[in-house]
């Protein structure tokens, strides 16, 4: 076991010297080494940082969806999805982020990286259930957060704060029911109420 966390810039070499040309983008910021990868070399990308003798990177941590379409009003005009992995080395005593983006806005569909961590599976199954990226290889992909018939993906940033059904039981059937969402949209202003000297001495 190595004793101290290796140094970042030698962290940032080496996988760029392991990566090559599947490396799209690779960033220094705060101590935190970022990668970006294409889709088209995804897997393969993450397999050379499990199996390179520098890289070593055991466990994969986490792995989450974004949806960007909100940044595209500060300049951003890349793709819509992209999903964000962390990964740790036990055995150097290192970790680093990687990004890869969706080729297409309208059907997210990225590798399954399962077969190389155990753990991408309820991880990548969150991703599709709340982004709608589909991970290509998956082998159990549905819904994990959402109930079965949930129409949509929650955390798009297009998807309504109510929602599109309500469920509610329903006595006379005895089951619960969906139904198109009824709830009025309403401004939510707190009323204040003061008195004569609030707060003040008396």
């Amino acid at each position: 076991m190595t004793a101290f966390a290796i140094d970042p810039q030698v962290l940032k070499a080496n996988i760029e010297a392991a990566l090559g040309d599947k490396l799209k983008r690779i960033s220094l910021e705060l101590g935190e080494v970022t990668v970006v990868v294409d889709a088209r070399h995804y897997h393969e990308a993450m397999k050379t940082l499990r199996d390179a003798p520098q890289c070593k990177f055991e466990q994969l941590i986490d792995l989450c969806g974004l949806d960007y379409s909100a940044w595209r009003d500060e300049a951003w005009e890349g793709p819509r999805f992209c999903a964000v992995s962390h990964l740790l080395s036990v055995s150097l005593n290192q970790r680093v982020r990687v990004k890869v983006f969706c080729p297409d806005d309208d059907l997210p569909v990225l590798a399954s990286v399962n077969d190389l961590w155990a753990s991408a599976n309820w991880f990548e199954r969150e991703a599709f259930d709340l982004y709608g990226i589909v991970f290509d290889g998956h082998p159990d992909l549905r819904r994990i957060l959402t109930d079965y018939g949930f129409i949509g993906h929650p955390f798009r940033k297009d998807f309504p704060l109510s929602g599109h059904v309500e469920m509610r039981y329903d006595a006379e059937l005895q089951r619960v029911v969906y139904q198109p969402v009824s709830i009025e949209p309403r401004e939510v202003t707190p009323r204040i109420i003061r008195e004569d000297n609030y707060g003040g001495l008396h």
